[in-house]
């Protein structure tokens, strides 16, 4: 993870409502800070924004300290010198949660990934979060190294 930066903000940036690329994910100027991550949380479709804001909630509940950005039109959550650690991404039918270090959490998140380390989890409209095993994720994903993006 690069060193924190100040909140960038596109030229240009307007309040007009973000485009939704392919698969209905925000297209959100790369930013670092809370502002973008905040403005791409509200730019999800549908249910799928107020997901995002409990996400972001608990996130930073477990881990105060965590850097915010967004990159590749996605929030990513990283600690300081250490890379970043969880990625989100919006899909026509789901959230994907991306744990970088997912192979080492206890239990494995559910969903397998090209890359041999990453480990994914799927949350769908109907679904019921599972808050604690979440922050248990994030808790762990937070002490091992993160990806250099």
């Amino acid at each position: 993870m690069a060193k924190a930066k100040s909140p960038k903000v596109a030229a240009g940036a307007s309040s007009a409502k973000p485009m939704l690329l392919s698969g209905g994910n925000p297209q959100i100027a790369k930013g670092y800070g809370d502002a973008p991550v905040q403005a791409y949380i509200a730019a999800m479709p549908g249910w799928k924004s107020e997901v995002g804001r409990r996400l972001d909630q608990l996130i930073m509940r477990a881990v105060p300290e965590a850097q915010r950005a967004v990159k590749w039109n996605s929030p990513f959550y990283g600690m300081e010198g250490e890379g970043w650690f969880l990625g989100i991404h919006c899909f026509a039918k789901y959230i994907k949660v991306a744990f970088f270090r997912g192979i080492s959490l206890k239990p494995v998140p559910p969903v397998e990934s090209k890359s041999k380390d990453t480990r994914y989890f799927h949350i769908h409209e109907d679904d019921q979060l599972d808050e604690a095993q979440f922050v248990s994720w994030v808790k762990q994903a937070s002490q091992l190294p993160g990806e250099r993006m």
